[in-house]
């Protein structure tokens, strides 16, 4: 349960999601940390020169409200707590904008709620976006959608997010930066005998009993929610760091192979925890048929699945929705997440993407099934 890291996962992790907590980025409540996001920005501008890919989920934007409206306590009131939302995110946005530029880098603001990652449409929609923004170069900064949402204020937190955002974008390792160096046995600050654990299996339960306790008067977190944060992204094969956000320089650190924090190791790799999803889904809503060119591709050559090589349609199937594919004698052997839906799959049956934006009346993926989102069967 507790030894000292050797692992080389941060070292060889090419997608990362950061996560950083309200105490962190607005100093305990006092205002936005300008000096912390500034270093945080050139860290991540570190990592991007150094071949990776990065989302960084950031809490702040009710703190940051709340001081820009001069109120000293989280209210409880939903609507006042959506209104101090609304005014934080625009500093919180503008902070991450600044500096990530003075850095060289490009940022997108992304406001997301669990209800967008629960809908199989949306889903894919955030999926495709956040992806697209990485190809970029750009950095996207993601935050819950606090001025629309309501569970998510009472009951929500961005270690959830940022776990769930981790399985969205398939990342390799999620970093979750706090005001603790990490995980300990029990409390350090009532028990003189607590040690600290360097590296343990996620989604071990006795981490849960260990976590024990609730967050700051500026956030909603705690380290049990981080826990569970790390239980939930080992699901699609990413490891968690929990580490102190003020380290000097730990992001670089962590990349290079560094034992900072506490490490949670995800059990299944990344891609046997996708691909087995898909492949144990019992209840199929279609299916696509495709040529004999088409199945040599997927088979042999680990291919996305272009409409020009699909033959036929059947059942009705909605973008995101897991479907069988069959070659031409009928049999199946290979599964994925349809990019279009039945209908619109229909109209591009043999059709080449260049076609796509005539016959949809706008141009999405060249792709039915891409190869990250398809498994074969047999």
């Amino acid at each position: 349960m507790i030894k000292k890291s050797s692992s080389p996962i941060l070292r060889d992790a090419k997608r990362i999601v950061i996560k950083v907590g309200s105490s962190l980025v607005t100093n305990e409540g006092r205002g936005l940390d300008e000096q912390a996001i500034g270093e945080w920005s050139r860290q991540l501008a570190h990592l991007i020169r150094d071949g990776r890919e990065v989302i960084m989920v950031s809490s702040g934007a009710i703190a940051e409200g709340m001081k820009r409206l001069g109120w000293t306590t989280r209210p409880h009131a939903i609507q006042e707590l959506q209104a101090a939302a609304a005014v934080g995110q625009m500093g919180l946005a503008q902070m991450y904008e600044t500096k990530l530029r003075l850095n060289g880098l490009g940022s997108a603001q992304v406001l997301l709620t669990h209800a967008d990652l629960a809908d199989r449409e949306r889903y894919l929609n955030a999926r495709s976006t956040l992806l697209t923004l990485l190809k970029l170069g750009v950095v996207p900064v993601i935050n819950e959608n606090d001025t629309v949402v309501n569970d998510e204020i009472k009951f929500g937190d961005n270690d959830t997010l940022g776990a769930l955002v981790a399985n969205l974008v398939e990342a390799d390792a999620l970093v979750i930066l706090t005001d603790q160096k990490g995980l300990f046995t029990a409390d350090p600050r009532k028990d003189p005998g607590a040690q600290f654990v360097d590296e343990a299996p996620a989604g071990d339960p006795a981490l849960e009993v260990m976590a024990g306790g609730a967050g700051s008067s500026i956030g909603r977190g705690g380290m049990i929610t981080k826990i569970l944060a790390a239980k939930r992204a080992a699901g699609s094969g990413a490891s968690t760091v929990i580490a102190w956000g003020r380290e000097p320089d730990a992001l670089i650190r962590l990349t290079q192979g560094e034992a900072i924090g506490t490490l949670l190791v995800a059990q299944t790799q990344k891609t046997q925890a996708r691909k087995q999803w898909m492949a144990d889904h019992l209840q199929l809503r279609g299916a696509v048929t495709v040529d004999a060119g088409a199945a040599a591709k997927l088979r042999e050559e680990g291919k996305s699945l272009l409409p020009i090589g699909m033959l036929q349609v059947e059942g009705d199937f909605s973008r995101g929705d897991v479907i069988a594919v069959r070659d031409d004698s009928g049999v199946e052997f290979a599964r994925g997440l349809a990019n279009y839906s039945s209908a619109e799959a229909r109209l591009l049956c043999r059709k080449a993407s260049s076609e796509f934006e005539k016959l949809l009346g706008y141009a999405a993926e060249p792709e039915m099934l891409h190869r990250d989102n398809l498994v074969l069967t047999r």
